[in-house]
């Protein structure tokens, strides 16, 4: 799953699922109703109006899944579902309460013909928010600058898995390099990734086991049987393998691409840096509303991710997605540590020091792919944790 338009390489490892999923079936309908009950008021009521955009709108990178959980948590209850434009509307909810502003989610993937996020807010002002990856801020720096205002997690999903039962000795990705090259196997991903191209540069994977064929479909890793490895989330795949892709139905093993050195904040909630300034008395108080909703939704995500299922069964798209994959999505952040206070004793902190070291090695890689670069970039133009409450905490 995942991330961005994400990269295109999670683009294509969400349609993994599309084709492994059992259908939930899908309505196509604009109605209302897939929401619980009116909640009950959890705090201080927060008066959103005047200070914020009337309607708050947000740009997701792909179609609805647990990993967009706070955004989905903030909808209040009887969402209006627009499934020809692939989007749902409410009145924003903070504490079990109206804010006095709407919220509208927007799809990605698909719904914007598999556009990148910064290109989308460049083209559609109407946009407040989108979620834009520490590394694709980097990539479009010069041309689409944006800035990060608050991280949902602190690491990436995005993962390279192969066979226990076939390489038993393999806990690295770099030991699978090796392994890789003796057997004659092959890394299967989508072509184009810029964290594969820092994988082959660094020493981790020889170049000569790389395959760029991927299509998203699990075909071609189960009939080699074990031989080969996959690019993929570790919060969809591993289980989807196991439980849901009866051909396979076995534990994969993995290791985070984020653990080797090329590690983004994922999906960041990231505002236009031109409209830094004038969204700031907004984000002021907004930001603190997505925190709370991002711990909420992963101490407490049934409703929510039941939520996510009746949209993603809406928009019928193609894209599958059932509550015990949400479940399993949860889970995976939980004890990966996907989902942490990052040390900050907060939620949604991003640091410094860690962007300007992504900067450094992710700059020279789309410097080489044609990428827009920002020339003396730092790590202040990409994030800001100005507007976070220091009080809002996940407690793991």
């Amino acid at each position: 799953m995942r991330t961005r338009p994400r990269t295109a390489a999670a683009i294509l490892s969400v349609a993994t699922l599309a084709v492994a999923l059992t259908a939930c079936g899908g309505s196509g309908s604009a109605d209302a109703g897939a929401a619980p009950a009116a909640p009950v008021p959890t705090g201080p009521a927060v008066d959103l109006a005047g200070v914020c955009p009337s309607t708050v709108v947000v740009q997701t990178d792909w179609n609805p899944e647990a990993d967009h959980g706070h955004l989905y948590q903030l909808l209040g209850p009887n969402p209006a579902i627009d499934a020809s434009q692939k989007s749902v509307t409410s009145d924003l909810y903070a504490n079990g309460q109206p804010t006095g502003v709407k919220l509208q989610i927007r799809a990605g993937g698909p719904a914007i013909g598999f556009s990148k996020v910064s290109a989308q807010m460049n083209q559609d002002k109407s946009i407040t928010l989108g979620y834009v990856s520490t590394d694709e801020a980097v990539q479009f720096s010069g041309d689409m600058p944006t800035t990060a205002v608050f991280a949902q997690n602190d690491k990436s999903p995005m993962m390279i898995m192969w066979d226990p039962k076939t390489y038993p000795d393999v806990t690295t990705i770099k030991d699978l390099g090796t392994k890789l090259q003796a057997s004659g196997g092959v890394v299967r991903y989508f072509n184009g990734a810029a964290y594969m191209a820092y994988l082959t540069d660094a020493g981790y994977l020889p170049a000569g086991i790389l395959d760029g064929s991927y299509d998203g479909a699990p075909a071609k890793f189960v009939t080699a049987k074990g031989k080969d490895a996959q690019q993929g989330f570790a919060t969809a795949e591993p289980y989807v393998y196991q439980n849901e892709i009866a051909a396979w139905g076995k534990p994969l093993k993995f290791q985070l691409v984020a653990d080797t050195g090329w590690s983004p904040y994922p999906q960041t909630m990231s505002v236009r840096t031109t409209e830094l300034a004038s969204l700031s008395p907004c984000l002021k108080k907004l930001v603190p509303v997505m925190q709370q909703a991002d711990v909420d939704f992963l101490k407490n995500p049934a409703a929510t991710n039941d939520l996510i299922v009746k949209l993603v069964q809406a928009y019928n798209n193609g894209w599958t997605y059932d509550a015990a994959v949400g479940k399993a999505a949860v889970a995976q952040m939980k004890d990966l540590k996907i989902a942490t206070d990052a040390g900050t004793g907060h939620v949604g902190a991003m640091d410094d020091k860690r962007v300007s070291e992504l900067i450094k090695i992710a700059a020279p890689v789309f410097s080489k792919s044609g990428g827009h670069v920002k020339s003396g970039l730092v790590a202040g133009d990409l994030v800001t944790n100005q507007f976070l409450d220091p009080k809002i905490a996940l407690g793991w």
